[in-house]
């Protein structure tokens, strides 16, 4: 996979890139990521990338020229056939989730677009076939985004993560549970005992534990999603009894 990102601070953004299983599936060849200076494809002799909103309001705008230019650039640098999935990030667009990740997993680019100040001139979105954010919240900038996107698709390409059960075992891979407890060694520190089952050698019994706690846990921590656990529950139901009617 090839995620190409064009911000105007990748500074911010070169860092992470350094270490971890992202720089070391780089190093294998399994991703290429490439970050792009928006004010590299502005023009004129102060290289402009903002400006004031029209109609008035605070703050400033990034202009669409260097996103289309940029654009424009990446696609050019792609093998014949290839077509990105082109992202802009924003508080406004679609809420990213683990099953959209697995979806842009399948992508061969990923073009991510980062905003900052009051945002991105809404005519960029023509170039893009995605608007996401990953919260309900407001940052200063799309490179934490960026980020958050970039680590979340690329740990599901294959290869990337050597040992594939441990993907089998993230939160939101059932779509609407988060994860259950995780013990490690010792089996007893400061009073606190690692539960019984998980030591019983039982590997039914673990894994009905572990859907358990993860019910428990969603219901305790995500009402909202455990809202839609049980509505998955009653329409699985219905069609069993209908199945046997």
């Amino acid at each position: 996979m090839r995620v190409d990102i064009v911000t105007l601070f990748p500074e911010l953004i070169e860092p992470y890139f350094g270490g971890g299983l992202l720089r070391t599936a780089i190093e294998r060849g399994i991703l290429e990521i490439h970050l792009h200076p928006l004010r590299a494809f502005a023009e004129g002799k102060h290289k402009q990338v903002d400006d004031r909103p029209y109609g008035g309001g605070p703050g400033m705008v990034l202009k669409p020229e260097p996103f289309f230019r940029a654009v424009e650039a990446i696609r050019a640098r792609l093998p014949e056939g290839v077509e990105p999935r082109v992202i802009v990030l924003s508080a406004a667009g679609k809420l990213f989730n683990q099953a959209l990740a697995r979806e842009l997993a399948r992508e061969d680019c990923l073009i991510l677009l980062c905003g900052r100040y009051q945002g991105i001139d809404e005519r960029v979105l023509a170039l893009a076939t995605d608007e996401l954010s990953i919260g309900d919240y407001v940052l200063s900038g799309g490179e934490l985004p960026a980020l958050v996107i970039t680590e979340a698709v690329c740990r599901l390409v294959p290869g990337v993560v050597g040992n594939l059960d441990s993907l089998e075992a993230d939160s939101f891979e059932h779509p609407y549970l988060v994860g259950p407890p995780q013990y490690t060694r010792p089996p007893e520190y400061r009073g606190l005992k690692v539960p019984e089952v998980l030591l019983s050698g039982n590997h039914a019994e673990i894994a009905r534990w572990r859907l358990q706690q993860a019910i428990e846990k969603t219901k305790r921590n995500r009402p909202d999603l455990y809202e839609k656990f049980l509505e998955l529950q009653r329409r699985e139901r219905a069609q069993e009894r209908g199945r046997g009617a």
